[in-house]
């Protein structure tokens, strides 16, 4: 059954009559997180927008983005300056601070109205605390594209602020394998290193999972990890990403040997002979066809004689050790 909209009240009645009649079923129920728009639509006018002062609007409780970029406010501000406010926020009253509002959607917009000083045209609801995430999870799920990460910590923010699994399920409009998911994302890579990294767009569930279960069996302190990527001076929170996931895949592999220098054998008249490479598979001497070529094919005639007159003097040499 498909969720009650929480941003459009309902119509009114076709007539004074019909809205009178005591037989008419009422079209919200009185139990349920959604049962408060009821008692809303009565307190206001179906769909009045009021023009609140932006100092009177407070912006704390669960946020579904990490960050605003600078640029990206002041662009909504100057777009907002020449054309007026398109859209509405939302706001609901704070009981113990009367006259004062609490943001319930469109924070990016606010942010905008407060640097040029302007006041916000605002729809005011009455919402308990589960009904104003399920409002801010509509409004996100029909405007904005969060991406996984936002998601996730939302989700986490919710959890940790005590709200019912359920409610959390129908604000971010997921399943609970999904929720599961998620809150294992966000409790395995701390919350700092998440802000550093930046919203990733671009990188899926899949790409975090991988990096907290990294994380996790290499035990790593990722916060650590991240303070010496240098991430400040990477511009795309994609590549910031990648630069962590990377650094986390190298924690607990083993180092690359460092391969010893060729060692060259040099004739008393300055010739080269050969060139001797040490590994840890084999010892590969290679003979100059260069410097000595006539030297070079007669080794290539006499190397077997050769290598046994050498391996039966090592053999002495073992022998009288």
């Amino acid at each position: 059954m498909a969720r009650r909209n929480l941003f459009q009240p309902p119509p009114p009645p076709d007539s004074p009559d019909e809205a009178a009649g005591g037989d008419l079923k009422p079209r919200f129920p009185n139990t349920g997180a959604m049962s408060g728009v009821k008692s809303t639509l009565k307190d206001l006018s179906s769909n009045a927008v009021r023009e609140i002062a932006v100092d009177l609007i407070e912006e704390d409780g669960p946020k579904d983005r990490l960050s605003f970029s600078d640029a990206d406010i002041a662009t909504l501000a100057a777009s907002i300056k020449a054309h007026g406010q398109q859209v509405p926020i939302m706001v609901r009253p704070l009981a113990d601070k009367p006259g004062r509002f609490r943001i319930v959607y469109g924070r990016r917009r606010l942010r905008a109205l407060q640097s040029i000083g302007m006041s916000a045209r605002a729809l005011v609801r009455t919402l308990s605390d589960e009904e104003a995430i399920l409002a801010q999870g509509q409004e996100n799920s029909h405007r904005l594209d969060p991406s996984f990460i936002e998601k996730a910590l939302f989700a986490a923010q919710l959890s940790n602020n005590g709200y019912d699994q359920p409610v959390i399920l129908d604000a971010l409009a997921i399943d609970k394998p999904m929720l599961s998911r998620m809150t294992k994302v966000a409790r395995t890579i701390p919350e700092d290193v998440i802000q550093m990294i930046g919203s990733a767009h671009g990188i899926g569930r899949r790409r975090w999972e991988d990096l907290a279960d990294k994380t996790k069996v290499s035990n790593a302190d990722l916060a650590q990890v991240v303070s010496n990527l240098g991430l400040d001076r990477i511009s795309a929170s994609d590549d910031r990403f990648e630069r962590v996931s990377d650094a986390v895949s190298k924690i607990g592999q083993p180092a690359s040997p460092v391969r010893a220098a060729a060692h060259m054998v040099v004739s008393g008249d300055g010739k080269t002979l050969a060139e001797i490479k040490d590994s840890p598979r084999a010892l590969t001497v290679k003979l100059s066809k260069v410097d000595v070529p006539e030297f070079a094919q007669w080794m290539r005639d006499n190397a077997e004689v050769e290598l046994k007159r050498l391996y039966e003097a090592w053999k002495s040499d073992q022998q009288s050790g």
